[in-house]
């Protein structure tokens, strides 16, 4: 199945394989911890996975790329953080992918009864002209309320005393308010807490009665220490008893991470969620607060939870993430989501994935069917960006080239020759299901420019740069802030919510700040 790389082209699913048991816990990346200025050094440890920026991958080398999608949009709410209160935010805080994602964009959802439709475009690079872009668009179906399952939800909320300040555990109780109110009457909640010691404050209780869950939040107070490993036992436990088949049945974390206390081995916590997520409880973690945020702890158990991870900094985002796109933060639509492109040596030179650093795969992961991956969301819209050196381009100049070949395996479908700029594939399950589904679809280049693409590719490569720019990436060209402001403003398109137009004034922010020190290391 082929399409043009000038339109957005919409790619049907094909059938698939053999299903393989579940895989177990991946090594876990280094951390290090970053301090706000005019913060005590004892509060202020915020903790951040290091992010080594992908490299341009020679083609004749390396032709497949595999990664696993991302759905979560807590680094740019966490970026804003920093930026609204007039510091540069660390490195490993800004992962690009996220930034992009955090925006809706106006893709065409499936036009049949497949979980997402996949789109793609390409054009000029605008950071190095002389280099292509290619945009991937994957759209979930959208539900409508009533089409949505019964849900059967437990809240699992730190009451430790680092949860005092007003931007967290009263933040947690105002934005989990919002949420209720749109619950319907078959759906449950529970809510349970964890410090010095855990409890249920709320059995399972259907959402009609609103005003009995709402006093169960507001009873809540901070204090203790904090025993998060012991939490998410009993609230697994309470979704366990209270399991709906069929249903959503989820875990909503809320915390800022600082796990002091019980199981507080990450690698002990990854374990026990992947094991509750292989059980069809799925597990998603909303960030708050400032000075002891452990990032990467989050984003790791949401990850290997089936769930996405969210930072609400506001009561805007929490409208944003658990009002407007709820559907999406519950209800998964497809699990361990796999994109593998095959770039074309004969018209490819080099290429570089942008973003999606922590989500690359080895090639013989792409089929195999124990190995996890990321999951979407009903109308989530995940974008992936490709930085193309076309075939015949001097390669001297081009920065951090990676020229050695990944080991190869049985399942790599051999080069054919053809004018294709690349061959995308892409796999996927149904939530309950154990056996992928497989689309393939090639992509042309029709040498369009840059200023001829769509309003969401230039926006899309708009927030890329700006992640570059945060990041001092040596990969953004001569780009600069106004050049973001400039691709962006141009871009606007439809922004009913404003979120676009809030993100033209993080970059004037941005532009006026001095950057850290600390560069990307090579």
């Amino acid at each position: 199945m082929k399409h043009s790389g000038g339109e957005a082209a919409s790619l049907a699913p094909a059938a698939a394989p053999t299903s393989l048991p579940a895989a177990s816990a991946e090594n876990l990346l280094q951390t290090s911890s970053f301090a706000l200025d005019g913060e005590s050094a004892d509060f202020s440890s915020e903790v951040y996975d290091r992010i080594d920026e992908g490299r341009f991958q020679l083609t004749s080398a390396t032709p497949l790329s595999t990664f696993s999608i991302d759905v979560d949009t807590a680094s740019y709410a966490n970026v804003r953080r920093f930026l609204q209160q007039g510091h540069w935010p660390p490195p490993g805080s800004v992962r690009i992918e996220e930034l992009i994602n955090y925006f809706p964009y106006h893709d065409a959802p499936p036009a049949g009864a497949g979980p997402f439709a996949v789109h793609a475009e390409v054009a000029a690079c605008p950071w190095q002209p002389q280099h292509r872009l290619v945009r991937f668009a994957i759209k979930g179906k959208e539900l409508h309320r009533h089409e949505r399952p019964v849900s059967n939800l437990v809240f699992l909320l730190d009451v430790s005393g680092s949860m005092q300040d007003a931007n967290k555990l009263p933040l947690v109780k105002q934005a989990l308010e919002l949420m209720v109110r749109e619950l319907g009457e078959n759906d449950r909640v529970a809510i349970a807490v964890y410090a010095g010691s855990t409890g249920l404050v709320l059995p399972s209780t259907t959402a009609d009665r609103t005003t009995e869950i709402l006093a169960a939040l507001d009873r809540l107070q901070a204090g203790g220490s904090t025993n998060g490993g012991a939490g998410i036992q009993l609230a697994y436990q309470v979704a366990t008893e209270n399991f709906i088949p069929k249903g959503t049945n989820r875990v909503i974390l809320c915390t800022d991470g600082d796990f002091n206390v019980g199981i507080s081995d990450r690698g002990q916590l990854v374990q026990l969620i992947e094991q509750q997520a292989r059980s069809g409880v799925f597990l998603s973690v909303l960030g708050f607060g400032r000075g002891n945020l452990k990032d990467a702890t989050m984003e790791q158990l949401a990850d290997k939870g089936n769930g996405n991870y969210g930072y609400i900094d506001s009561l805007q985002e929490a409208r944003k993430l658990l009002v407007e796109q709820m559907s999406g933060t519950l209800v998964t639509i497809a699990k361990d989501v796999k994109l593998q492109v095959e770039f074309n040596p004969q018209t490819v030179a080099a290429y570089r994935l942008i973003g999606y650093e922590n989500r690359t795969l080895a090639t013989k992961d792409f089929r195999d069917d124990r190995k996890d991956a990321g999951d979407i969301g009903a109308g989530h819209t995940v974008t992936a960006l490709y930085e193309v050196v076309t075939a015949g381009t001097d390669l001297s100049g081009i920065a951090g080239l990676e020229t050695t070949p990944e080991a190869a395996s049985e399942n790599v479908d051999p080069v054919t020759a053809s004018d294709e700029l690349l061959t995308l594939r892409l796999r996927y399950k149904e939530p309950d299901g154990e056996t992928s589904q497989e689309i393939v679809a090639g992509l042309h280049d029709v040498d369009r420019q840059f200023a001829a693409a769509s309003d969401d590719y230039r926006f899309a490569a708009a927030v890329a740069t700006f992640g570059m720019l945060l990041r001092q990436s040596r990969f953004a060209g001569d780009a600069t802030f106004a050049d973001v402001q400039e691709w962006a403003r141009n871009a606007l398109g439809e922004d009913a919510n404003g979120y676009r137009a809030e993100f033209l004034r993080l970059v004037r922010q941005a532009e006026n700040l001095q950057p850290a020190q600390t560069a990307i290391p090579d």
